[in-house]
């Protein structure tokens, strides 16, 4: 009795965890062919990674501070609305807009500085 009971509470996480495998791939799926891809930038170690990054116009890019200090990102020439001081593991999340080259920095640690490019 024992074992049939085992092997049914087996089953029942087995399914489970199938099921919020499907679910989680078939939101991705579904955010990869609308055309929407999210790009993490990990401020970490006083710096932005990647440094540089490549995306399309229209795609999300989001920072994360994983620091224990506060950091934020602002735009060379306001090309974008700066962020609010990011506390750790706080995030800021902005849509790439017209194609161009996108050069930012952290107001706290001015030597902090990152590039964004925007394709069509």
């Amino acid at each position: 009795m024992t074992t049939l009971l085992h092997k049914i509470k087996m089953a029942v996480l087995i399914c489970g965890i199938s099921s919020f495998a499907l679910a989680v791939f078939a939101d991705d799926a579904a955010n990869i062919s609308a055309g929407s891809k999210v790009n993490k930038i990990e401020i970490k170690a006083f710096m932005f990674n990647p440094q540089k990054i490549t995306v399309k116009s229209g795609d999300k890019i989001t920072w994360i501070n994983k620091d224990e200090e506060p950091h934020t990102v602002v735009s060379v020439g306001k090309k974008f609305q700066k962020s609010s001081a990011l506390d750790t593991d706080q995030e800021y999340s902005i849509t790439a807009g017209a194609p161009g080259t996108y050069e930012y920095f952290c107001s706290v640690h001015p030597k902090m500085t990152g590039t964004i490019v925007v394709e069509k």
